[in-house]
């Protein structure tokens, strides 16, 4: 479990432009310490909090600064042995970015089920958390190797899936429990939970 990848591209994301001026940090496991940043015309504020979990595993990343709209969601999805929370925060005024986004990484189980993969079968059945109240199936390209990934996921992940790149093939949600099917693979589907997330909260 690492957040490095974060640094180089949140760092690149937003930089000149006018007219709105944000609070701006990146920071894994700490306080979030503010400077202030003048964002593009076309951003607005934001304050975003990542949660990952694997087993007893937590890694929390603080962001504050200028984002598209596009990003403001927060919801989480559940891919078995990780678990990634997003709560995002958006705003319009100078520097209204202040606060830290709150903590939504509930861990209650909701009555939802859906089926994910261990990287043997695709058959086995995961309890949803929080608001995760869809189930989930994305086929997603690495090189010219195609994998797919199962579980459950919040609406607002669901609904932002139309901002996936190319190289996720198909992104399928439902609602019914243990809709996301069942079939056999034996690649490891960890690496994927990066860039889909990534993609997800970034455009």
């Amino acid at each position: 479990m690492e957040l490095k990848i974060f640094i180089v591209f949140f760092c690149t994301l937003f930089t000149g432009g006018h007219s709105l001026q944000c609070n701006q940090c990146l920071d894994i496991m700490g306080p979030c310490k503010s400077n202030v940043t003048t964002c593009p015309d076309t951003a607005v504020c934001a304050s975003a909090r990542i949660v990952e979990s694997a087993g007893d595993n937590e890694v929390t990343m603080q962001y504050k600064g200028c984002a598209v709209t596009d990003i403001c969601i927060s919801g989480s999805f559940n891919i078995g042995d990780t678990r990634t929370v997003i709560s995002t925060q958006c705003c319009n005024t100078d520097l209204c970015n202040s606060k830290d986004a709150p903590d939504y990484s509930s861990k209650s189980p909701n009555g939802k089920q859906c089926y994910y993969c261990d990287g043997k079968s695709c058959s086995n059945i995961l309890n949803c958390l929080g608001k995760e109240d869809y189930c989930l199936k994305a086929t997603a390209t690495n090189g010219t190797v195609s994998q797919t990934f199962k579980g459950c996921a919040s609406k607002s992940i669901c609904d932002a899936k139309s901002q996936l790149t190319a190289d996720y093939k198909s992104v399928l949600c439902c609602e019914r429990n243990l809709c996301n099917g069942a079939k056999s693979i034996t690649q490891n589907l960890l690496f994927l939970l990066w860039p889909l997330f990534f993609y997800i909260l970034i455009h």
